[in-house]
């Protein structure tokens, strides 16, 4: 818990309104993946950060083994109480190797597969914890809110992977905004650049568009996991008119809060 306030703190609040049975399994969930979202912050080659994924894939592989290590115990036991399936974090461990290099994203399709690994098997992941009965008809939903929700924080981490010589950015969408992985991550925001910011925004809200379309269906048992998206939309209204390529863009603690409880207590409206 104390792991996930300081990495995460918005996915902190929201595994608050879980049950309290169920907030162990969250935590874990969510310290877990903190800690391989931050291997490349911690290891700052890529072998040794390889080699710290590839430790996490043996612990979760090995069966009923005790690491003494007090996360991947938690992790261990959240994955057996729930069945959780261990292919679900091999696949995200996997895709967590493109952060440890600055090889630039290949395709939207690329990005759209990363933020399925990463975010939107987190919120899967979580919703099975919450109510495994509900969370398969929820799949496509998870999918469609974690493309929105990691798209949007990728944004929010831009000035960070431009100052590290990273781009998460597909190919397709910087040539179809007239520039390139180069002159992106080491140019001085100009036309370019910020034509490339407003592509990912439309591209994160065309996502965040289609989760909100689903969301009202969204059973109360299950709406914890999905608590994180109530603040996409609010980031990306700031993003556009505070430019990530300017600075990090932030929401105050007041204004997270209200949203989070506003759509922990009601659910999401219909369009």
């Amino acid at each position: 818990m104390d792991a996930v306030r300081a990495a995460d703190h918005d996915r902190y609040v929201s595994a608050l309104y879980a049950p309290a049975d169920r907030r162990d399994a969250l935590f874990s969930l969510y310290a877990f993946n903190a800690e391989i979202a931050g291997v490349r912050d911690r290891i700052h080659e890529p072998l040794p950060g390889e080699v710290r994924l590839q430790w996490w894939r043996d612990v979760i592989a090995a069966e009923g083994e005790v690491t003494g290590n007090p996360l991947a115990d938690a992790l261990k036991a959240a994955i057996s109480v729930h069945r959780l399936p261990k292919p679900a974090f091999d696949n995200m461990l996997e895709a967590r190797i493109f952060d440890l290099y600055d090889d630039p994203m290949p395709s939207r399709t690329d990005l759209e597969g990363y933020c399925g690994e990463t975010a939107a098997a987190l919120i899967q992941l979580a919703a099975m914890v919450l109510d495994p009965l509900e969370a398969p008809r929820f799949a496509e939903l998870a999918g469609r809110g974690g493309c929105a929700q990691a798209m949007t924080g990728l944004l929010l981490l831009l000035p960070l992977h431009r100052k590290r010589g990273q781009c998460f950015v597909p190919m397709d969408v910087l040539a179809a905004a007239g520039s390139s992985p180069e002159e992106f991550v080491k140019g001085d925001g100009g036309p370019g650049a910020q034509r490339v910011v407003a592509a990912m925004i439309a591209l994160a809200r065309e996502h965040l568009a289609a989760f909100e379309q689903g969301a009202q269906a969204l059973p109360a048992s299950l709406r914890p996991a999905f608590l994180p998206l109530a603040l996409t939309r609010a980031y990306l209204d700031r993003m556009e008119s505070h430019s990530p390529l300017d600075g990090v863009a932030r929401l105050s603690a007041l204004r997270r809060h209200w949203l989070l409880l506003r759509r922990a207590s009601k659910g999401w409206p219909p369009l």
